[in-house]
């Protein structure tokens, strides 16, 4: 009968360790499975696992080893929301597979990507000519994105006011605040013209959290002040 309560008591410790881990882990680790996030999980569940079940190994060890992975995941998070080239290698990064309509092979074989895993994405977002495609994009957390040709996209009443023009790919010009001059340079773009549409707004480079110029060349900037008085939603 100690045998069971011990498995009862263990059980629920290990629930709701669970519970409190994924409180502070975020929602993150739960909807985008990110490289960091699936060992997190994997790691995790198994230690729990044990933990409920496993009577030969002392209920602390387990304890202490799921209180030093969720310290280890989120100072991996911390050093990932920090540094850009380290959260490319922790949370891994996105791959571009189709550009301008064009399938690109030695991305596809980098990321052990095959063309049958990449037409079964596309019939999921209800695309099954591939010509239709004009970017395709394999998201760090292994969803496709897709971006449809001018031609095949849906027509909005804003379309109909605008002749169709030629896209282009986002391109992101300033992330987590800081300046993506490589972005710029690789565009033919430089920070003067970036400084000069801040102007314009009454900002400058330091008000920026994000700014992106979008598939229709539009600039879009997201200010650390928002202003909002009354947010939706404030975690």
């Amino acid at each position: 009968m100690h045998t069971y309560w011990d498995i009862l008591i263990r059980a629920i410790i290990a629930i709701l360790l669970l519970l409190i881990m994924a409180n502070i882990l975020g929602k993150q680790t739960i909807s985008n499975m990110t490289f960091l996030d699936f060992v997190t999980s994997i790691t995790i569940g198994a230690i729990a696992a044990n933990l409920a079940f496993n009577t030969k190994l002392k209920s602390t060890h387990m304890v202490l080893a799921l209180i030093v992975m969720g310290i280890t995941s989120v100072l991996l998070s911390v050093i990932a929301l920090k540094s850009r080239k380290w959260r490319n290698w922790i949370s891994g990064s996105p791959t571009v597979l189709i550009e301008g309509g064009k399938i690109l092979e030695g991305n596809m074989k980098k990321v052990r990507y095959t063309l049958d895993s990449l037409d079964q994405a596309l019939r999921e977002k209800g695309i099954f000519n591939m010509g239709e495609v004009e970017y395709a994009v394999l998201e760090d957390n292994g969803v496709l994105s897709i971006l449809k040709k001018d031609d095949y996209q849906f027509v909005t009443k804003r379309d109909l006011k605008l002749g169709g023009g030629s896209l282009s790919f986002p391109i992101e010009l300033i992330m987590d605040g800081a300046l993506m001059e490589q972005n710029l340079t690789m565009n033919g773009l430089t920070r003067e013209w970036l400084e000069n549409e801040l102007r314009r707004r009454g900002k400058r480079i330091e008000d920026v959290f994000y700014a992106v110029r979008g598939t229709h060349k539009q600039l879009f900037f997201d200010y650390y002040e928002d202003r909002i008085r009354q947010p939706v939603d404030k975690e």
